[in-house]
């Protein structure tokens, strides 16, 4: 008899998993469908990274390209044409599982322009603008996690635009976003708009919290602080650990539970960057210990193929929550600043997908002014 496949026993467990990828090869060969269909895949994240690598690599755009080349005015159309296709297309394979689910998966999400990062008016009119050209249900607009962003998930939320707040590093800032979240809901229930309509997951990113702690933890121990390589790659669950906490003390306060008797739904949590970067590490970390139910674990495809093979599903998040503690306390004596560290990671996030975002542009822009066969 074959083994329970571990990707269906984490949704057992109460955690959702998505997918951290879209390609048109993925649409068109049927891989997609086979993952939702065998390994309960009950969503899809996307970015700016993620669609350039795609556009580019990927031979079936060609067609699409050429059919929409004669007529897009930019190479931001262009993109924006392809990404909405691939997305609409990944929505109506998800979209029985959104409708058998009551609303509660099935998602599809959408970045917005990462040079808006920092420009709260530009974001909500770029979200909506993008909400409305996806005319879905099951569609997120994922915006950044940024200091100016909190005013933008307030009322995104509040007007009934599904959302997944992205580049969170910091538990506080996660804080400020679940309490952003929870306002929009306030605002729509004092107008006597429904609350069960709209949904929200905050993404928690975490392979590259071990990478920069490790690194100084590293040049700590060069320079003879033998204590701090034993703290080496729990950075980034203790980080985890204490988003959680917060999600648990919030949805157990009064301001929720209001909200909760109307309707609302919770703001998921949403394990993100969960592909390991040092190789001395298990390739399931970021799946494997952070098991927990109500919860959303979001995998690049080989993460998922690997925790497909090798995982081990278990109940784990909150057997750490005591040691997490330690942990911090830990790292704040060798003064190793988790918030500021966060900061940094969130510039250095942007930057991320502003590259790449960039670079897809430039190359739409090229496709667009070849020569063309006559």
């Amino acid at each position: 008899m074959n083994a329970p496949n571990p990707l269906l026993e984490l949704r057992k467990l109460g955690e959702s998993v998505w997918l951290d990828d879209i390609s048109r090869g993925m649409l068109e060969d049927g891989s997609l469908a086979r993952m939702i269909r065998e390994d309960g895949l009950a969503g899809l994240t996307s970015n700016p990274s993620i669609f350039a690598h795609s556009i580019m690599s990927d031979p079936r755009y060609a067609q699409p390209l050429a059919e929409l080349m004669p007529r897009a005015s930019s190479a931001l159309e262009l993109y924006e044409d392809l990404a909405l296709a691939d997305l609409k297309d990944a929505a109506a394979l998800l979209r029985p599982l959104y409708d058998g689910s009551g609303g509660a998966d099935g998602f599809i999400s959408l970045e917005v322009s990462p040079h808006l990062a920092d420009d709260g008016p530009g974001s909500l009119a770029e979200a909506k603008r993008l909400w409305a050209r996806l005319a879905l249900p099951n569609a997120l607009i994922k915006i950044p996690g940024t200091e100016p962003g909190l005013p933008v998930i307030r009322d995104l939320i509040a007007a009934g635009i599904n959302v997944n707040v992205t580049l969170l590093f910091s538990p506080e800032r996660y804080r400020a976003v679940a309490q952003a979240y929870m306002q929009g809901l306030t605002a729509r229930a004092a107008r006597g708009e429904p609350l069960g309509n709209v949904a929200s997951v905050a993404s928690f990113f975490l392979s590259r919290i071990d990478s920069a702690v490790d690194k100084r933890l590293d040049e700590l121990t060069a320079r003879g602080q033998p204590a701090a390589r034993t703290l080496r790659g729990k950075a980034a669950i203790a980080s985890a650990c204490r988003a959680y906490e917060i999600y648990e003390d919030l949805t157990a306060g009064a301001t929720w539970q209001r909200l909760a008797a109307q309707g609302a739904r919770p703001q998921r949590l949403l394990w993100a960057s969960t592909s390991t970067k040092d190789p001395s590490y298990s390739p399931v970390k970021y799946v494997e210990e952070l098991v927990v139910p109500g919860t959303v674990n979001t995998m690049p495809l080989e993460t998922l193929n690997t925790y497909r093979r090798l995982g081990r599903p278990e109940l784990r998040l909150e057997r750490h929550i005591a040691d997490a503690a330690d942990t911090r306390e830990q790292l704040e004596r060798l003064d190793v600043d988790l918030e500021a560290i966060a900061q940094q990671l969130e510039r250095e996030g942007v930057a991320k997908f502003v590259e790449p975002f960039d670079k897809l542009q430039q190359w739409l822009e090229a496709k667009r002014h070849a020569p063309r066969a006559s």
